[in-house]
């Protein structure tokens, strides 16, 4: 769906106590998530926009942008344990 946001709270909420706990203490997970943010932020902008970027380099941010989400994920369940 277009403009759908993606964060990690969002599309994990059974994982948002993890989430936050390494937030506040990991500063490589704080920063990685926060590229994600920004990353998933420029394609719903682009989305919303009409996409003025040509389909392969949409695809390759959303592929990017999923790369990022699935480290981001196991970085989560590695924190689990």
């Amino acid at each position: 769906m277009l403009g759908e946001e993606h964060s990690l709270a969002n599309d994990f909420p059974e994982l948002k106590q993890t989430i936050a706990q390494l937030l506040a203490t990991d500063m490589d997970f704080l920063a990685q998530n926060k590229k994600y943010t920004a990353m998933d932020k420029e394609i719903r902008k682009l989305e919303l926009a009409g996409g003025p970027i040509v389909d392969e380099a949409m695809q390759q941010l959303k592929l990017d942008r999923a790369e990022m989400k699935d480290k981001l994920y196991r970085r989560l369940l590695q924190a689990q344990r």
